[in-house]
This record gives C-alpha cells, sequence and structure tokens, in this order.
C-alpha cells in the first residue's frame, strides 16, 4: 500500500513539475503580448500628441479619433467599418425602406467602389448603372485611395441636386460619364405580379418591409388568379438585391420550407455559433419554385437563394452570385455613434460557406446584352411576320373543322405565346425560369 501512495504522490509532483515547465513560457509569452500592445499604445498616443501640437493646421480631435477608429475597423476587411452618429441615424433609416441617395449597394474592391447592385427604380437603375460597374471618380475627384464610408459620402447631397460619376464596365474601352440627380430613395421590398400562370415575387431588399410584403403580394396574386389551382409555380427575382437583415432573409426562407435548417453562423468561439430552423407552413403550398440570382445578388440573398437549393426546394437559375457570405454586428457606441463589426460566417443548410464563391445555379443562364438598333430592325421583321400569313390573303379558304369557341382558345393560346415571347426579348432570364415552370407543369405532380 505504501508503495502505492508513494506512486500516486509521485505522479503527482511530476505533474506539477510538467504543468509548472509549459506554464512558465506560456505566461511569459502573454506578458511580452500585453507589453507589446502598451507600447503600441503608447505610441499611438505619442503620435495622437505630436499632430495635435505641430501639424500644420489646427486639427478637430473628435475626428481624428474617428478616423483612426475607422482605419483601424477598415484593416479588417471591408465590410467593418466606424459609423458616425450621423451615418448610424442613415442606417437606422435605410433598414425601414426610406433614404436618400442614389440608390445603388457598393463594395469595395482593388482601391476603387464597385458597385453590387443598382436598387430597382431609383436614380442609379434609370441612369443605367449595372451590377459589377466600378466607380473611379465622382464630380471629377478620385475615389481611389479613399474609404468606402469617405468613397460614399462623397456621393451623397441634397435631394434634387446633380452627381456626375465615373464608371469602367467591363466590355468597354473607355471610362464613361453618367449624370445623377439624387433623390429620395423609397424602396419597395416586394414587387408582385402575374405572368402567364406564374407569380413572380422581384424582391429588392431585405429590410423591415419585406416579410410582410411578400405574403401581402403572393396573397393578391392567388386571389386574382382564382386560387392556387391555377398557378403553375412562383418565381423568387433576387437579381440584385444586395441583401440587408439576416432575420428577413430567415423569415423569407421560412415562407417556403416546413422544416430543416435555413442557416447557421459560425464565429470566433464555437459556442457563439447559431442554427436557424424552418417553422411548418409553405405559403407557395408545395408548388415548383425558381430562384433567379445574377452577381448582384449577395448577402441576405444568397442566404434565401441556398436554403431553398440545398432543400431541392427550388431550381436557381441565373449566374453566379456576389459571394457575401459573412454577418455584420451593428454595435452601438457612447456617443450615438456605432461600429459595423464582421462576426460571422454564415453557412448553407448543407454545410458549404459561399465567401467569395458564392452561389452557384442549378442553371446557368446569362442575361444578353442587346443592341439597341438591331433590336429597332427585329421588331420591324417580326411585325411584318405577324402581318403575312394565310389568314391575310384574299379568297382564302375558312376553316371549317373548329368552333367558334375553339378558334377562341387558338387564338387567346397564341396571344399568350406571343407576349411569352415579348418577354424573352425584355428579360431573358425570367422568361427562362418561366418556361421552367411550364414544363413541369406540364409533366404534372409525380408520385
Amino acid at each position: 500500500m505504501k508503495k502505492i501512495a508513494l506512486a500516486a504522490v509521485g505522479g503527482t509532483l511530476a505533474g506539477i513539475i510538467a504543468t509548472t515547465q509549459i506554464a512558465g513560457p506560456l505566461v511569459a509569452q502573454e506578458n511580452a503580448r500585453s507589453s507589446s500592445v502598451y507600447e503600441q499604445l503608447d505610441l499611438f498616443g505619442d503620435i495622437f500628441e505630436r499632430i495635435r501640437a505641430q501639424y500644420v493646421e489646427d486639427v478637430d480631435e473628435s475626428k481624428l479619433i474617428e478616423a483612426a477608429i475607422d482605419g483601424m475597423l477598415t484593416s479588417l476587411d471591408p465590410h467593418s467599418s466606424y459609423l458616425s452618429p450621423e451615418d448610424a441615424a442613415a442606417m437606422r433609416v435605410q433598414t425601414r425602406g426610406e433614404f436618400g441617395g442614389l440608390g445603388i449597394e457598393v463594395t469595395q474592391e482593388e482601391g476603387f467602389v464597385k458597385v453590387v447592385s443598382p436598387i430597382d427604380g431609383t436614380p442609379a437603375d434609370e441612369a443605367g448603372i449595372e451590377a459589377g460597374d466600378f466607380i473611379t471618380h465622382v464630380d471629377g475627384e478620385s475615389v481611389l485611395g479613399l474609404t468606402l464610408d469617405k468613397a460614399v459620402e462623397l456621393m451623397r447631397g441634397p435631394v434634387g441636386s446633380e452627381i456626375v460619376i465615373t464608371v469602367v464596365r467591363e466590355g468597354e474601352d473607355e471610362p464613361f460619364d453618367v449624370s445623377i440627380v439624387r433623390d429620395t430613395i423609397k424602396l419597395t421590398a416586394v414587387r408582385a405580379r402575374t405572368e402567364g400562370n406564374t407569380v413572380v415575387l422581384r424582391i429588392t431588399t431585405f429590410n423591415d418591409q419585406t416579410t410582410p410584403n411578400l405574403e401581402a403580394g403572393l396573397k393578391e396574386q392567388i386571389e386574382e388568379a382564382g386560387g392556387m389551382e391555377n398557378i403553375n409555380g412562383i418565381v423568387l427575382d433576387l437579381r440584385n438585391n444586395p441583401g440587408g437583415l439576416l432575420t428577413q432573409a430567415i423569415s423569407v426562407s421560412d415562407e417556403f420550407l416546413d422544416s430543416g435548417e435555413i442557416v447557421s453562423t459560425r464565429g470566433r468561439n464555437p459556442e457563439d455559433g447559431e442554427r436557424f430552423n424552418a417553422t411548418p407552413g409553405d405559403m407557395a403550398e408545395g408548388k415548383p419554385m425558381v430562384v433567379l440570382i445574377n452577381g448582384g445578388s449577395a448577402s441576405a440573398s444568397e442566404i434565401v437563394a441556398g436554403a431553398l437549393q440545398d432543400h431541392r426546394r427550388a431550381i436557381v437559375v441565373g449566374t453566379k452570385s456576389f459571394g457575401k457570405g459573412s454577418v455584420q454586428t451593428v454595435m452601438p457606441l457612447r456617443g450615438d455613434g456605432a461600429m459595423r463589426l464582421t462576426t460571422a460566417r454564415y453557412y448553407t443548410p448543407s454545410g458549404r460557406s459561399i465567401q467569395a464563391l458564392g452561389v452557384s445555379p442549378d442553371i446557368v443562364v446569362e442575361q444578353p446584352r442587346r443592341d439597341p438598333g438591331a433590336e429597332d430592325e427585329d421588331e420591324a421583321d417580326a411585325a411584318a411576320a405577324r402581318t403575312r400569313s394565310e389568314a391575310t390573303l384574299r379568297g382564302r379558304l375558312n376553316n371549317d373543322s373548329l368552333s367558334e369557341d375553339e378558334i377562341r382558345q387558338i387564338e387567346e393560346d397564341r396571344a399568350k405565346a406571343e407576349a411569352a415571347a415579348k418577354l424573352r426579348e425584355e428579360d431573358y432570364q425570367l422568361a427562362y425560369a418561366i418556361d421552367i415552370l411550364k414544363g413541369l407543369s406540364a409533366i404534372g405532380p409525380r408520385d
């Protein structure tokens, strides 16, 4: 017994010695790190005092500190930044759905401002700004080297005032100027309409209005169609949707899913991760769905597209999305300012991160660019073709094999086909999505 006890004591002592030998260097290393941090903070204080005392002009000390904070945050990634009290107030207004500006969502790439997407119906959209455009100058002033917030500040101004931005666009040989008149941006989060027997739900942003607008819009279209049995499917159009509130992306996904995970977030610490699951109920009643995306679909849009794709609830059509797979948390600061900090990555139900990769469509469909001159010629040719047929010939024979009702049905079907052809000219991707749903409807449900 004595031998066993001694062995136990010996083991304990050995453990204490080993722990001391390991912990000693770790503690020293941590102390060295803390010392280095304090030295750097002393350096910051020294530089701040020298600027205050020796810069060629008087400086606004609060602005100097704000600039230092913003520089610290923007060095982390393109989406972390400091929000002044004015910017924080503007952001709160924006999430409610109304604000002043041009109507574009932007990010920063290679020192320049890159358009994530123009917002439907805004001055930027009407001026022809496209997702993927680079803005190099604002009213002749270069944005190269400016932080994203500073560049955005240059684009702000009174409603009704004019701004000239210089744009570099892929496929264009030279930069070109675009004149835009600033306006109050009133976001309609969801626009609903029916094309043939297909309901098209166009979501432009994810703000507080999105889910209520979605529910009301779909309900209205179903009622106008005479019931869900007259609907062959739903197109969820997320093209050029820059994202918005994570809670709304989860809510919209939940509207079409009965169960299962929608999205998960994983932060620096494993215990900070969250999973968000769908609740029972599908407001589309299981009708087939197509989700449209493109390079301007970002963040919350990608959460919805990824969730519906992973659950095989929808066919994703279009081109690869933007690839913003990170979550930003807005943290209030003293003095009414705020800090926007990237705190997590999000993952689709299958566990994939789309950060910098984007959501890949199930069916890749490019939106063709049209030459305006060629469009006029095509329209003239099509009009001429419509006017030349057997029915226009003098002395033609009548069709005696069909009743008046059958002839009327044929004419209605022809009108629908012509409307579909016109839609292909106006929006090829949307027409392609509707054609998919028509095909699925023709096949019918599978047991």
